[in-house]
């Protein structure tokens, strides 16, 4: 029997423009949600840095369903402009893989 795969995990990384914090957060909520309601993702976390550096740590099924939803254009544009609009650069996205996983899922009783 196989063992199911690993899902695909993808780190995002920004600098935001000052002030623009709260309007990042709300966008970045409303396309995180699209995403995991209409697209297949598995979910994402939202992280501020104490280097000021904002993080997404995000969970797909797999690469190619990554790609396949991203081919689609946004499920929210306004979103999706005012995420664009609060960052002010963007670095590269880091490839994440499971080493150990000993994190609790809030749906899986544990």
């Amino acid at each position: 029997m196989n063992a199911p795969a690993s899902p695909f995990i993808v780190l995002y990384r920004w600098k935001l423009h000052a002030g623009q914090e709260q309007s990042f957060v709300a966008a970045w909520s409303r396309v995180t949600q699209l995403l995991k309601a209409k697209r297949g993702a598995l979910g994402s976390r939202l992280h501020q840095g104490s280097d000021g550096i904002w993080y997404a740590y995000a969970q797909w099924p797999t690469a190619e369903a990554r790609e396949q939803a991203f081919a689609l254009g946004s499920a929210d544009p306004q979103a999706s402009a005012a995420m664009r609009e609060a960052i002010a650069e963007c670095l590269p996205e880091v490839i994440l893989a499971v080493i150990e996983d000993h994190l609790a899922s809030p749906n899986a009783g544990t």
